[in-house]
């Protein structure tokens, strides 16, 4: 289940990714999208209330970095092995794993595309997603539409 869970962690934008699509060398500019102030502020509200220190991002998103790594950093269009835990707001893990899992970075949705580049190889990263970097207004499976998420991830190899 948390196989078919992790697979679907699609990008809600229609290009599929941000990067564009003509550019060969998986290049994108990681402020081109931002998030609505109403969803910023969701995130914030959460950050404030829990006592939460997290770096903003330009895109509206949040995040600490656990721990940098030593490796490389990856790109959009590499592939890459994490393992990872995913909560909502009130604690709820939605979906996780035990075993490293590969994906494409520019398949995964817009939070992940962003914020796994900014650590290496070995690195850890949480991530604070409003929803329009996560699963938008829809959500998915258990996670209700609208929902700010909750990601640690580990980021075990680039490939």
């Amino acid at each position: 289940m948390n196989r078919i869970i992790a697979c679907c962690l699609v990008v809600i934008f229609a290009s599929g990714c941000f990067k564009d699509q003509s550019d060969d060398n998986c290049t994108f500019d990681p402020c081109a999208f931002v998030v609505p102030d109403v969803e910023r502020v969701m995130v914030e509200d959460y950050l404030n209330t829990n006592s939460i220190n997290a770096t903003k991002h330009c895109s509206g998103m949040y995040y600490t970095i656990i721990d940098q790594g030593t490796g490389i950093t990856p790109e959009v269009c590499d592939g890459v092995s994490v393992k990872y835990i995913g909560k909502l707001t009130d604690g709820q893990i939605f979906d996780q794993t035990a075993d490293p899992v590969n994906f494409n970075l520019s398949t995964l949705i817009g939070g992940w595309q962003l914020g796994i580049p900014l650590i290496k190889t070995g690195g850890k990263i949480r991530l604070y997603l409003p929803p329009s970097l996560g699963y938008g207004s829809a959500g998915y499976g258990s996670v209700p539409g609208n929902a700010v998420l909750v990601f640690d991830i580990d980021l075990v190899a680039i490939y």
